[in-house]
């Protein structure tokens, strides 16, 4: 008789759980909500994130806060997201670094594919080629002839190891199959390539927005299959007849794994709903980035086969973990 009791009181229970969460999912968002950025503020990934959400948090009739949670190349802000309550209030903002971070560390705190339940795509951005006006360089086939002239000798910058500078500087490489150095650094690489110090630089196109009029820096090209509107006289990397060399990074918004579906929906078409508006789409412009409209389950499939690429590309670059 106990045990009929306390089995009846166990089918209860849990329905009574059931029944609280979707009132809380269909009451969803009734206070404001937290949106963990990873990187930097006023980082290319934070900036970008800030003119969709603010759009975003009117559509909901909600703040969205974000918290600057830097650190470890993102792997911190990541794996604060990832332990949080999967209750709608906290959002993490996705990037390309996920796959990164799979490169960077033999162990994370968290699965990248497991335990995010993407939402949407804020869209990509591309890397712009850029190298030392001095050296005279006027095409990608110019610096490739170069390099291939002094093997190990030419360098290229990047904001660290796993950045997407290095990656798409890596990229670069393998397609252009030439022997060059990277060079890392947490700060001024650009400035190093205008001083000539350093041989090119496949820089994201957002931060390097204040430094294209400089008549110290040469654009060869954007990492890209065609032109982008920000550059509409610069080759993209297809043009110049290497289209394997080609980069985006992208940004997004993702959620704790077991966030409801109905807000994981809410979410995505406020997202989507805000990239169709007409300032957030200047704005986003004028940082290189160009919106893309995908559904919930293709931005899944589009980040997971993003990580492989990366962890692949890692391989082929023999970039080892750093722990």
């Amino acid at each position: 008789m106990l045990s009929q009791r306390a089995s009846y009181c166990a089918v209860v229970g849990a329905f009574l759980v059931g029944v609280t969460a979707v009132s809380a999912a269909e009451q969803w968002p009734a206070r404001s909500i937290r949106v963990i950025s990873p990187f930097p503020a006023g980082s290319a990934s934070d900036t970008v994130s800030r003119v969709v959400l603010d759009r975003v948090a009117q559509l909901l009739g909600q703040p969205m806060v974000i918290e600057a949670r830097p650190g470890a190349g993102g792997a911190s802000g990541f794996a604060a997201a990832a332990k949080a309550e999967p209750d709608g209030y906290t959002t993490v903002v996705s990037s390309s670094a996920m796959g990164s971070e799979l490169v960077m560390h033999s162990k994370l705190p968290y699965d990248p594919v497991r335990d995010f339940a993407p939402v949407a795509l804020f869209g990509t951005q591309p890397n712009i080629l850029v190298v030392p006006s001095e050296r005279g360089f006027k095409s990608v086939a110019d610096l490739v002839a170069a390099a291939k002239a002094k093997p190990g000798l030419l360098t290229f910058a990047s904001a660290g190891v796993g950045s997407s500078s290095h990656m798409a500087g890596e990229r670069f490489r393998l397609a252009m199959q030439i022997d060059v150095r990277h060079v890392p650094f947490r700060e001024g690489g650009l400035t190093e390539v205008m001083a000539g110090r350093i041989d090119f630089y496949l820089i994201p196109l957002a931060a390097a927005a204040t430094a294209l009029g400089s008549d110290k820096l040469t654009v060869l090209a954007v990492t890209t299959l065609k032109r982008v509107d920000r550059l509409p006289n610069v080759p993209s990397i297809a043009e110049a007849g290497y289209p394997k060399g080609e980069y985006r990074f992208w940004n997004g918004l993702s959620v704790p794994v077991k966030t409801p579906r109905s807000i994981v929906d809410t979410l995505h078409d406020a997202v989507e709903t805000a990239l169709q508006d007409a300032g957030v789409k200047e704005r986003l412009a004028k940082l290189g980035l160009e919106p893309q409209l995908m559904s919930v389950d293709e931005f899944a499939k589009f980040t997971k086969d993003d990580f492989a690429a990366t962890v692949q590309l890692a391989r082929d670059a023999h970039i080892a973990p750093a722990d």
